[in-house]
């Protein structure tokens, strides 16, 4: 099948009305405030309104700042293919650049006197370290301030001191992070750069912004990242701008303002009165990307599924679930959502529906749509607080899913009621190792893994009708990949004796070899060894009954007996090999997917098959 996948992209504004707009690195001059919006810069008037666009540059335009004057921007741009700092007139032009060199340079504000620009380079530096330079507004050679490094700064009014970050901000992305680098804010006095340090307690402190005898910043010493002010003069530190919501992203001083950003919408702080408040702003322009238009998708699918019999197969790609045909027919789209994310897609084994988070609600949901896109889906709410959900797996009946959630649990839920049942919690397995579970053929049992607190991870089943869990391995070894066989007789898995080291995360950074081995669990005490010794006899034919009625296959019931269960695990004969995964075929065949290297993710899979 050589296929290519697009989708017809329409515009989520027409279809979902106004949307929320990501307006970034707010600037602020005495009448306008300058913004980031889809990768180019915007100015509009301190009261808000319709912005008009400044730039229209290939690539991307940001960090903005006005001049002390208000009449020119400097920004970073990348117009000619590296990343430079510009100036451009407030009210539009031609930009010009003014550095040359091929590290990368980024803005960071101005001198007091306008006549030079601050930006952030690690064009002299040994290591990825940046220092802080400066750059004459009429252009000309940056000079470096006396500072070994420099991620952030602020000149004092009479710009003989600067506020800077010393060392740039670590993981941006981690929300309350407090580890070893934590970004503080100093104080150095440019004369012999001797430093003075703002009081913290290894909080992550930012974006400085010098006004008069205050140095305001951006901290998240005492929860969501919100703005605070030093006084230079009392040496004390005061929050200025309270709330418990989104964190503040970047801000800005200029005439008797503070501007800031907080979830893509700009609000202004006035100095005098000490509030706060959101500035109306609406963006009308030609913008090509939110035109409706065709999109190829092939390179974007991040999930895929087959239906039951392989006729067709369903993905996820940009946000929509399609199933496509093996042979003849038309690709599928079953959601159509441009305002909307959906996810793992799963096809149901009766091969009537197709099951898939989605955030339409504002809130991930479970929803069920006809696999051939007819009707409405079936849209089932997992619980509040809202979570972020993975891994669907439809029980053989098509009447159950399970799932986990970010939060470590395992879930089911029966389609017919719609109530979200729990099964357990883990507590020391980390969100890298989302669990899968395994359905029995009878729909009626679910085999997970648990993590200990040796993170050794063992073998645990749970009954949907008594509601109990029961373990079926020691956690002497690390076992995963539990599946049921077919016939309900004998329950897989794949268990290592050699991954200690790979479990522990202070030897993490050896390259040591480690195995995994297939083992088979004979479920009830009354089944014989699958691995006894056989013998051919001859038997004596039995006479056919051409009148006997083919009775409707059921599927077959699984009994477990957990008294010494750990006694009926068997070793498969298959050899030891970096086992990743099983997959059970028919009734009496499980294969075993192997990485034939070390490294899970650099490595050719093969796979191996026992049969009993």
């Amino acid at each position: 099948m050589n296929r290519c996948l697009s989708l017809l992209i329409f515009a989520a504004m027409a279809l979902y009305g106004e949307p929320k707009l990501l307006f970034q690195k707010p600037t602020l001059s005495a009448t306008q405030i300058a913004f980031v919006y889809a990768g180019d810069l915007w100015v509009v008037g301190r009261e808000g309104g319709v912005a008009q666009r400044l730039t229209t540059g290939a690539g991307v335009e940001t960090r903005p700042y006005f001049s002390p004057d208000g009449n020119e921007i400097a920004f970073t741009g990348e117009y000619d293919g590296n990343v430079d700092i510009y100036v451009v007139p407030a009210s539009g032009g031609v930009p010009r650049r003014l550095t040359w060199h091929p590290a990368p340079d980024q803005t960071a504000g101005w001198t007091p006197d306008g006549k030079n620009i601050l930006f952030t380079s690690n064009r002299g530096s040994y290591s990825s370290f940046t220092q802080l330079f400066t750059v004459a507004r009429g252009g000309g050679f940056p000079s470096q301030l006396p500072l070994p490094m420099g991620g952030e700064g602020s000149y004092s009014p009479d710009g003989s001191r600067i506020a800077y970050v010393p060392l740039n901000r670590a993981f941006s992305m981690w929300k309350r992070y407090r580890g070893g680098r934590t970004s503080p804010i100093w104080i150095a006095r440019l004369s012999d750069s001797t430093i003075e340090k703002l009081p913290r307690d290894n909080s992550n402190d930012f974006n400085p912004m010098w006004v008069d005898d205050r140095v305001f910043f951006l901290s998240d010493r005492n929860g969501p990242v919100t703005m605070f002010s030093y006084d230079t003069h009392k040496k004390t530190v005061t929050p200025v701008v309270n709330h418990d919501g989104l964190d503040l992203k970047s801000a800005c001083a200029g005439p008797g303002a503070i501007v800031y950003e907080q979830f893509g919408s700009i609000h202004l702080y006035d100095l005098k009165s000490g509030k706060s408040r959101p500035v109306d702003i609406r963006v009308t322009a030609d913008l090509p990307e939110v035109r409706p238009r065709f999109v190829r998708v092939a390179n974007r699918i991040s999930a895929a599924a087959l239906s039951p019999t392989g006729a067709r197969a369903v993905f996820e790609a940009r946000g929509e679930i399609l199933t496509v045909p093996a042979e003849k027919g038309d690709i599928r789209n079953l959601t159509n959502t441009p305002g909307a994310h959906e996810r793992d897609p799963a096809w149901s084994p009766d091969g009537t529906r197709v099951a898939y988070f989605s955030d339409e609600s504002g809130d991930y949901a479970l929803h069920i749509a006809k696999q051939d896109g007819a009707g409405d889906a079936q849209k089932i709410d997992l619980g509040t607080p809202g979570s972020f959900f993975f891994n669907p797996v439809w029980s053989p009946d098509s009447k159950k899913i399970s799932y986990t959630d970010k939060r470590l649990n395992l879930w089911y839920v029966d389609l017919a009621n719609g109530k979200p049942v729990h099964v357990f919690k883990d507590t020391f397995t980390g969100p890298e190792q989302i669990f899968e579970a395994a359905w029995s053929p009878d729909s009626k049992w679910l085999a997970y893994t648990k993590q200990g607190k040796s993170h050794m991870r063992s073998v645990w089943v749970y009954s949907l009708e008594s509601r109990e869990t029961h373990a079926v391995t020691d956690g002497m070894s690390d076992a995963l990949s539990p599946v049921f066989d077919r016939g309900g007789k004998y329950l897989y898995l794949l268990s290592s004796t050699d991954a200690g080291p790979q479990m522990d995360t202070s030897m993490t950074g050896f390259n040591r070899a480690f195995t995994s081995s297939a083992y088979v669990v004979v479920l009830r005490k009354d089944i014989p060894s699958p691995l006894a010794p056989e013998s051919d006899e001859e038997k004596a034919a039995a006479e056919p009954d051409a009148n006997a009625a083919k009775p409707a296959k059921e599927p077959p019931a699984v009994r477990i007996d957990f008294e010494k269960i750990t006694q009926r695990i068997l070793a498969m004969p298959l050899p030891p090999r970096n086992y990743q995964r099983l997959i059970p075929g028919k009734e009496g065949v499980v294969f075993a997917v192997e990485d034939a290297l070390v490294e899970p993710l650099a490595a050719p899979r093969t796979m191996a098959a026992s049969r009993f």
